[in-house]
This record gives C-alpha cells, sequence and structure tokens, in this order.
C-alpha cells in the first residue's frame, strides 16, 4: 500500500512539474551557467557533458527547471532573421536546447539566450527526449557558482 502510494506522488509530482521531481525523471539535462556546460543523466548515470553557449551580455538564460513542450527537428527563430536551430527542443516560452554552427563559441556566452549545443549533441538529446519522451525529461539551468 505504502509502495503504490509513494508511486502516485511520484507520478503526481512528474506531472505537475514540480521542482524536485527532476530526480525520478528518466533524463535529466542540468546546464551549469556558470561552467557554460550541460550534463546528460538518464536514470540518474552521467552519459555526456558538453560545452554550450548560453546568453551573452545584454540577454538572459533564466534559472530554473522545466519539462519540454515542444521539438523540432528544424526551427527558424521568428524573432532572430530565421536563424536556424536544428534539433530544437523547447523548455521555456522561447528558450530552447538546440543546435548551432556555431561551434568555436561554444563553453563562451553567446547565445540571444538559448542553450546552444554542438549540431550532432543536439541530435543526440533530441533523441533521448523523443525515446523517454518529453514528460520524463527535466532540463535544469542553475550557476554553479555564487554570484555578487
Amino acid at each position: 500500500m505504502i509502495r503504490k502510494f509513494r508511486s502516485m506522488v511520484v507520478a503526481a509530482a512528474l506531472l505537475a512539474g514540480i521542482p524536485g521531481a527532476a530526480s525520478a525523471a528518466a533524463l535529466v539535462a542540468s546546464v551549469d551557467l556558470s561552467t557554460q556546460t550541460m550534463t546528460v543523466k538518464k536514470h540518474g548515470q552521467v552519459i555526456h557533458t558538453w560545452k554550450v553557449s548560453t546568453a551573452r551580455r545584454g540577454y538572459i538564460t533564466p534559472a530554473g527547471e522545466w519539462r519540454p513542450y515542444r521539438m523540432h527537428r528544424m526551427w527558424h527563430s521568428r524573432k532572430y532573421d530565421m536563424a536556424p536551430m536544428p534539433f530544437a527542443v523547447f523548455y521555456h516560452g522561447g528558450y530552447a536546447v538546440h543546435g548551432t554552427t556555431a561551434v568555436s563559441r561554444l563553453g563562451t556566452p553567446a547565445s540571444h539566450g538559448c542553450v546552444r549545443l554542438e549540431t550532432a549533441n543536439a541530435a543526440t538529446f533530441y533523441a533521448l527526449v523523443q525515446e523517454l519522451g518529453p514528460g520524463n525529461t527535466r532540463i535544469i539551468v542553475s550557476n554553479s557558482q555564487p554570484s555578487g
């Protein structure tokens, strides 16, 4: 009885997108703004750590925890001159994890706010989200170094 109740609570937390539910998610992508990296865990095991580019000066990549809500193999930004966004996984408004050809900028803040990855890595992440499902995926954006 207790095991069934515990399972129901975890399922409800996942469906509601409650912070802290990431530990129960099958796929967790943790973006660290201070190190410009994204670590991907599948069932609690680290399977990838990639360099990313997040918001450059004058823009923001919001911190928080989200579940993906929309995916496109190829999307073109309506806001930024139809810029290509391959393997886009949208998680918060217009913010997405997606591929880029500007690989020399990875590891440094360079985007308008999205989380940019090497396109092959974005394709891998996209496939993982498809495999495990957006409802079983969490994207966590944080800054490991305190500001100030």
